[in-house]
């Protein structure tokens, strides 16, 4: 009985030790994996974690993508760390060289992958549509104009007009794969109400725009000049033709006019034009246009609530981006005399001896 006993005990104490034999190396082999770098392609690798997916349905993911080398054991790894509670869904991006230890810590952080487009200052709704569409979130331009329109968005929105002109915000943008035309659209509305309350903080004393003048006024400033320190004086302008009951006069709102009215854009404008009774068309229609004419930047919004103290009620291309000011009309008809007229003689005298 006694020797049973003493083979029973051997045996034990020898599976036992086989058993710790055995987890030790299981151990080893785990953490050697999670610490052996994969080397990915130069593009990189993006992999996309649907929500729900368990561990073991990951680590086969991973693998297939040939981001790891072994599913078993980066799920043994993810048991061993206690780590999938924390993993997250998404679309992740991998690259450069990797060990499974930091792909496990990259897919917790949820550091997902990221897509940007950026809209420039100045453009129409028009412009700015086909920029968001093109974009690598694959959004719909359709139903991107569709919104730009719907009435029960814009109130949603916050847009207090019939359109979105004017309201989609100048900026570099972000977002997560999976990004609605309305997440999209709603949020660069808000960096734009964003902007005009930090303006709104520094609006000038007897200064009394409301938000559909501020941008539209803006929008104005906006395609008047690419110079940031000639918008608060241009501001200065409008607020004082404003003032005085002076029509604005300025082109950009023709060449919108024109848009609207011939479904063609150009740059180019006519005596007809200038004539054409339209409510944007700021020769034939007092004070300011229904709505924005471009998607104004924060410096714009800024001057049309700030503008510059002046007696300004004129102002002239210099043809190199700048302008000069005038507070009389013989001031400013000598402005237009000297750097207008003159301009088109020098382009005509230009023309005719290339000509030659």
């Amino acid at each position: 009985m006694k020797k049973v006993l003493l083979a029973l005990l051997v045996l034990g104490v020898l599976t036992a030790a086989a058993a710790g034999a055995w987890y030790f190396r299981r151990e080893q082999r785990i953490s050697q994996f999670a610490a052996t770098s994969v080397t990915l392609p130069q593009e990189g690798v993006t992999v996309s974690v649907p929500t729900g997916t368990g561990p073991k349905a990951l680590a086969r993911l991973l693998a297939d993508a040939g981001i790891v080398t072994d599913p078993e054991l980066l799920y043994l790894y993810i048991r061993r760390e206690q780590a999938g509670p924390r993993l997250k869904a998404g679309e992740y991006f991998f690259e450069g060289t990797l060990t499974p230890a930091q792909v496990v810590e990259q897919l917790a952080s949820g550091k997902v992958k990221v897509y940007r487009f950026t809209v420039p200052e100045g453009l129409r709704v028009e412009e700015i549509l086909p920029i968001v569409a093109s974009s690598e979130l694959k959004l719909d331009l359709k139903q991107l104009t569709q919104l730009a329109s719907d009435p029960a968005f814009l109130r949603k929105a916050g847009v207090p007009a019939a359109s979105i002109e004017g309201f989609l915000y100048p900026d570099t943008y972000t977002f997560t794969r999976g990004a609605s035309e309305e997440k999209v659209l709603a949020k660069m509305v808000e960096r734009s109400l964003e902007e005009y309350r930090k303006a709104d903080a520094q609006r000038k004393d007897g200064v009394k725009l409301g938000l559909l003048e501020t941008f539209t006024l803006a929008s104005i400033v906006e395609k008047e000049t690419g110079q940031p320190q000639e918008r608060p004086r241009i501001a200065c302008v409008f607020h004082n033709r404003l003032r005085q009951g002076i029509k604005l006069q300025t082109d950009p709102t023709v060449i919108y006019a024109m848009k609207l009215l011939r479904g063609v854009y150009s740059k180019n404008i006519t005596r007809r034009d200038l004539e054409t009774p339209h409510p944007y068309n700021t020769y034939t229609t007092a004070g300011l246009p229904p709505g924005p004419i471009a998607s104004p930047g924060a410096a714009a919004l800024q001057a049309a609530l700030h503008p510059l103290d002046c007696d300004d009620l004129f102002f002239v291309s210099r043809n190199d981006g700048t302008h000069i000011f005038c507070p009389t009309l013989a001031c400013h008809e000598a402005a237009v005399q000297q750097w207008q007229v003159e301009f088109f003689r020098n382009q005509r005298r230009k023309r005719a001896g290339g000509a030659n």
